[in-house]
């Protein structure tokens, strides 16, 4: 299993995303948040789908360069449409119209629809937090592929359906919450397929509502669980809702088109603290309530209590400092890929 430096892995997308065709300014976009996330341990949304993202790009599902359109506009509010573009261009670009919002009138809503995958939904809440805004972000597919089974269900009906919650405070990691309302997101199916290794029970079920932990029974027919296990009946309402947001609110709609196109219809709502208490108060107290929680005693088998996002941080700063493990058969893929486009000279070596 190779280690890499961020830096590098961010050269390698960049290069290959230009390649396929994808402005310059996009495709750094795009490498920034992928290599965020596997800096902060989650491989499922990384570096992992550079292949399947040039796949996209090659059948048009994917738009570099598309139009970026506000269908309508109130002084709180959008409606925006991606054209299909790169799902990270699209909703930062919407997330920044969100915080200028939010902070002119105290509150921002947006619905985001026609883009492509928008990767770790923590980035987005992420930029609101540096800002002094606590920022929601819920993301759904439509009536494109489905992953999850309801609950008391075997057959798939939902998207993994994640939501997101950023909060600005003074601890020196970003308190985020940031799940998917299925027992795991598909990524990580897909990334325990790549390194050959099972999944923990009550994750997924097989093509006839068994539970197994065989990641490749996923793929030929089973379906993700919703989170909570014997109480998944609240991960799977949580799911709904955002369902709702994401995909009914925008537009998008519901149900099963197995050729649609992989569509992140995203609900980002966005609130200015300072318009409710002044920022630096709520910052502060925000600190001292995730401290507080953390001297709760740890149970058996756990060092210690971790706030919404700390582990995230730091895995970053670990990652940083020691290199980002990548498996050996997505390296395979990829390192084809800058053979295929031609870009492994330009690249070089680590």
């Amino acid at each position: 299993m190779p280690v890499f430096q961020p830096e590098y892995l961010h050269k390698v997308a960049a290069h290959i995303y230009r390649a396929k065709g994808t402005p310059a300014d996009e495709a750094e976009i795009v490498a920034t948040h992928q290599v965020k996330a596997n800096l902060t341990g989650h491989d499922s949304h990384g570096v992992i789908h550079i292949p399947e993202y040039c796949e996209r790009i090659d059948r048009g599902h994917i738009v570099p360069g598309a139009a970026f359109d506000v269908l309508s506009e109130t002084p709180t509010t959008a409606v925006v449409d991606g054209n299909w573009g790169f799902g990270f261009v699209v909703t930062e670009k919407a997330t920044r119209m969100a915080i200028a919002k939010a902070k002119e009138n105290g509150v921002a809503a947006f619905t985001i629809r026609h883009q492509s995958h928008i990767g770790r939904l923590g980035d987005y809440p992420t930029m609101c937090a540096q800002e002094g805004l606590i920022a929601l972000l819920t993301a759904d597919s439509g009536a494109g592929p489905k992953a999850v089974a309801p609950f008391g269900g075997r057959a798939r009906r939902l998207g993994t359906n994640p939501i997101c919650i950023g909060v600005p405070s003074n601890l020196p990691g970003q308190v985020l919450l940031d799940m998917a309302t299925s027992a795991v997101a598909a990524g990580k199916i897909s990334l325990a397929r790549n390194r050959g290794e099972a999944v923990p029970l009550g994750w997924i079920v097989d093509k006839d509502g068994e539970p197994t932990t065989d990641p490749n029974d996923y793929a030929a027919g089973g379906a993700i669980l919703p989170v909570g296990a014997d109480q998944g009946h609240k991960g799977f309402g949580l799911s709904f809702m955002v369902e709702m947001f994401s995909g009914l609110l925008t537009g998008l709609g519901f149900g099963i088109d197995p050729q649609a196109r992989h569509n992140d219809g995203c609900f980002l709502a966005v609130f200015d603290v300072s318009k409710f208490r002044p920022l630096e108060d709520f910052k502060q107290e925000m600190t001292e309530f995730a401290e507080f929680v953390k001297t709760s005693p740890p149970a058996t088998g756990f060092s210690e209590v971790f706030y919404p996002g700390e582990i995230e941080y730091r895995t970053e700063q670990q990652r940083r400092k020691d290199g980002i493990f990548i498996e050996d058969e997505t390296w395979r893929q990829i390192s084809d890929l800058m053979a295929e486009v031609g870009v492994a000279e330009a690249v070089g070596q680590p």
